[in-house]
């Protein structure tokens, strides 16, 4: 009696550990490890609720698989970004890692993507070099050459000949300095000086009387998500603008999520980039409504496109390996063509980056709030980094 019980517990105690790992077994996992609190908070805040989003609207089942989202905060800092990282590998077994506000914690994640041969999707770090890091990443936000190499095309052009560069001191400012400035001299124009500022708790002010001091055409700025208002700030209490110094950068000083808020010294800076909230396409304005909607008026950023898109890739990847991992999850991604709420896009396969339209706009008041609005295009744009 007793060795017939001892074999049905023992019998139940199989069936339920197979039961669990079978369980297990029917979830698609994506780590989505992001800045939510910190300097950089509204990366992770943007990136988070378009992926959200993504999911409201297609569902939380792919490839027969039901999807779990799990959200980890790194505080920008990358240390904890790497033991997230290992931590979703090794006990959440995760099927993509994706988000990575910022460059470092990017490259501190990625020889945990190539030891673990999990795809990783770079939501929003945009420094050339990432994709290089790991042969398991894959970018759906920018890279900053990108965007410089488009804005020193246009300044020539338009009457910008003498230029002053200030960029935060990391890897997108680097990239953002370099190719603006290799651009800027192929082109006919000069960079009378290049300016470098400290990456967090950045002081302006004495970097912007020097460029007043050295009278440019214009000034070149690169900062990350977020520090363009206080740029912006300091920039009008110089009375740069007074001076005869234009504005110029790449989109993210004129961030959609805090542009209103920098009032009229925004006016009229003319920025590079692959977003903008009044891009004037239906997809975009369904997406803009849709998110608005979901999260209380706030208005999506480039952040927040490059989250979206970064579902859409992870989800199709998904459904053509019936919810797979590894090498044939990777396969999936690469390549894929789709309209974005960005305009087209597409992930090169052999780069494994992001191809898309680069647009020049000026931020315009359009019924009572600033947008950026977008005067030229140029097309199809592959990463200058790697076109070589």
């Amino acid at each position: 009696m007793q060795k017939r019980y001892f074999l049905s517990a023992l019998m139940v105690g199989v069936l339920s550990a197979y039961a669990g790992n079978a369980l297990a077994q029917e979830k698609f996992k994506i780590g989505l490890i992001l800045p939510i609190t910190g300097p950089f908070a509204s990366t992770g805040k943007q990136i988070e609720a378009a992926a959200r989003l993504y999911m409201a609207q297609n569902g939380d089942m792919v490839g027969g698989k039901k999807v779990e989202l799990i959200v980890k905060d790194d505080t920008s800092a990358p240390d904890v970004t790497k033991r997230i990282a290992q931590e979703l590998v090794v006990n959440e077994k995760v099927n993509v890692l994706a988000g990575f506000g910022l460059t470092p914690l990017a490259l501190a994640t990625a020889p945990i993507a190539t030891q673990s041969k999990t795809p990783m999707v770079v939501m929003a770090a945009a420094t050339s070099s990432i994709t290089q890091a790991s042969p398991y990443v894959v970018r759906t936000s920018f890279t900053l050459p990108q965007a410089a190499v488009a804005m020193a095309d246009w300044a020539p052009n338009n009457g910008i000949k003498k230029v002053v560069t200030l960029v935060s001191d990391y890897g997108p400012g680097i990239d953002a300095e370099k190719f603006f400035k290799d651009r800027m001299l192929f082109n006919g124009g000069q960079v009378v000086e290049t300016l470098r500022v400290p990456m967090r708790n950045p002081d302006f002010a004495p970097f912007l009387q020097k460029v007043r001091d050295l009278k440019p055409d214009a000034l070149f700025v690169f900062v990350p998500s977020g520090a363009g208002a206080a740029l912006m700030k300091q920039f009008a209490e110089r009375g740069m603008d007074k001076a005869g110094i234009k504005l110029i950068g790449t989109g993210d000083i004129t961030d959609d999520d805090i542009l209103n808020g920098m009032g009229d010294v925004a006016n009229g800076v003319v920025t590079s980039h692959h977003y903008s909230a009044s891009h004037n396409s239906p997809l975009n304005k369904k997406f803009v409504a849709a998110f608005e909607k979901a999260n209380a008026g706030l208005r999506p950023n480039f952040m927040a496109v490059g989250g979206y898109d970064g579902m859409r890739v992870i989800y199709e990847a998904a459904k053509t390996t019936k919810g797979g991992n590894g090498e044939a999850l990777l396969n999936a991604m690469k390549g894929q063509l789709f309209e974005s709420p960005r305009g087209p896009m597409f992930i090169d396969a052999q780069t494994r980056d992001v191809v898309h339209n680069i647009y020049i706009r000026k931020v315009e008041k359009v019924g009572g709030q600033l947008y950026n609005q977008e005067f030229d295009t140029l097309k199809d744009v592959k990463d200058p980094g790697k076109s070589k």
